[in-house]
């Protein structure tokens, strides 16, 4: 049963040098209802998150928590009137228990010792709250991803809290876990907790949430009941104009082989023979653990190859590293872009130009105006929103950082490029531009090789599938042949 109010944001903003990241937000949240918020990468969703949080101060307005006024709020008074965040990088401690995670910085103390049982016993009960089954004794580096959620949820609702900000929760999950976490949502609000809800899925938005909130440039766009809307609509308000869902239609066929893999071995992957042709996107599918990623970092030297061939431009082709495919102009677009696409203390600038210094360089020196007219043309491009190509990437959207990492790698004018989960935890508007961006490489003549646990994004955007099933090839599909069934078939090792 949906409640009163419990949660107000009154005219709230939020100002950095040249960024208005809040602007005059007015909005208001329910006891015992599931509240999505949705807008695109850069719309504010994290800087409204981190002032319920008390992570960051605003710079106008004040928060109303259970009908207390507040004109700023610390971590720790946050947390005292039940508010509690569960952000979408875990806050976890792999070496430690599930219980002392749980309780980490209010432990439970029996005189000036850990009280190890009770934390233990009072984990399992939240943990029976949740139904699910979790020893609180096993270290979280041995839980899977789906379970450490859960941990995350638990810590969370040890506090008592009132009101859960669950920021991206399905983002790295099976959708096994996904199921699980739904039913935790749902019994979480039976008992009453308001759930303030983020999230780019629009399956999520209608299958968990009462009411739907759009914020687009830091402005409250509406509040709509979710029944009372349809994706179509959600995804124009977001945007602010139509959007074309659509998968671009390539204006040329494939051309020839560029690359050819021949019984292909290594990092887990064993005997992969097809070949990538220039002008086309190849996608890769499979369920979680079916090798894809470990293919893709054989074909980009991260990985060492130990029988088989690469037979890359009609020459053979072993890269030692990573260096050694990017002088042979391959590229990979890493699923994980925090660790392994940016690095998040440098400008964009410096970001985007990485791989291609030796191109922007006399006598080993930066040629600066080449420099930031490399970097400006991909900032237009890609329409990065920044203040600044000197801007961090660390206080960008996910979104925009991975654009910067798409940047980053287009500079170098690649001949293959391998995108690994390119739209995960993006908004709809940036995958659109993502999308376009791909059909154009492709059209240019460029070979794309595509992972995507997005089926309907698989099926979209893929001109020939190879499906891979415990490192294995389990077949290929010509475009006529694509279906959501036969991926999944094959992924599953059946016929």
């Amino acid at each position: 049963m949906i409640g009163d109010t419990i949660l107000k944001l009154n005219h709230i903003s939020k100002l950095y040098p040249g960024v208005v990241a809040l602007d005059d937000m007015n909005m208001e949240f329910r006891e015992g209802e599931v509240h999505a918020i949705v807008g695109e990468n850069g719309a504010g969703k994290s800087t409204m998150i981190k002032t319920i949080s008390g992570a960051i101060e605003p710079s106008r307005g004040t928060i109303e928590i259970c009908g207390e006024t507040f004109d700023k709020l610390t971590p720790k008074l946050s947390r005292q009137k039940g508010v509690a965040v569960i952000y979408q990088e875990f806050t976890l401690v792999p070496v430690l228990s599930a219980a002392e995670n749980i309780f980490m910085g209010e432990y439970m103390l029996k005189g000036m010792v850990l009280d190890r049982k009770a934390m233990e016993e009072k984990a399992k009960e939240l943990f029976e709250r949740l139904h699910v089954r979790i020893d609180p004794k096993v270290k979280v580096a041995d839980l899977t991803t789906g379970f450490q959620q859960i941990v995350e949820i638990a810590k969370a609702i040890s506090k008592d809290a009132k009101i859960l900000i669950m920021d991206e929760p399905s983002a790295p999950l099976t959708i096994t876990e996904v199921e699980a976490m739904y039913e935790i949502v749902d019994r979480l609000k039976a008992e009453g907790v308001t759930i303030l809800y983020i999230s780019h899925r629009m399956e999520e938005i209608f299958r968990l949430s009462d009411r739907v909130t759009v914020i687009r440039d830091g402005k409250y766009i509406t509040t709509v009941n979710t029944a009372d809307t349809n994706k179509q609509e959600l995804i124009r308000l977001m945007v602010g104009r139509e959007l074309n869902e659509s998968y671009p239609v390539r204006k040329k066929p494939a051309g020839e082989t560029i690359m050819k893999l021949d019984k292909l071995s290594g990092n887990g992957i064993k005997d992969i023979s097809f070949e990538i042709k220039k002008g086309e996107v190849l996608g890769l599918g499979g369920l979680v653990g079916a090798g894809r990623t470990e293919l893709a970092q054989l074909i980009f030297g991260s990985e060492r190859i130990t029988s088989g061939k690469i037979i890359y431009k009609g020459k053979s082709f072993r890269p030692k590293n990573c260096r050694e495919a990017i002088e042979n102009n391959i590229a990979m677009i890493p699923e994980d872009r925090k660790r392994h696409g940016v690095v998040l203390e440098m400008s964009i600038r410096e970001n985007t130009t990485m791989p291609c210094l030796k191109h922007i360089s006399k006598y080993s020196v930066i040629k600066s105006a080449k420099e930031n007219e490399v970097t400006e043309k991909y900032e237009k491009i890609l329409r990065i929103k920044t203040p600044t190509i000197e801007q961090l990437v660390k206080n960008l959207s996910g979104g925009n950082q991975q654009k910067v990492v798409l940047a980053k790698w287009l500079a170098m004018d690649p001949d293959i490029i391998i995108f690994d989960e390119p739209t995960r935890g993006i908004d709809v508007g940036a995958k659109q531009e993502i999308y376009e961006v791909m059909n154009e490489l492709a059209n240019q003549g460029k070979a794309i090789v595509m992972i995507s646990s997005d089926m309907e994004e698989l099926i979209g955007m893929s001109d020939r599938i190879i499906v891979l099933c415990k490192g294995r090839m389990a077949g290929t599909l010509n475009k006529n042949e694509i279906s959501q069934e036969t991926i999944l078939t094959k992924a599953a090792g059946a016929e």
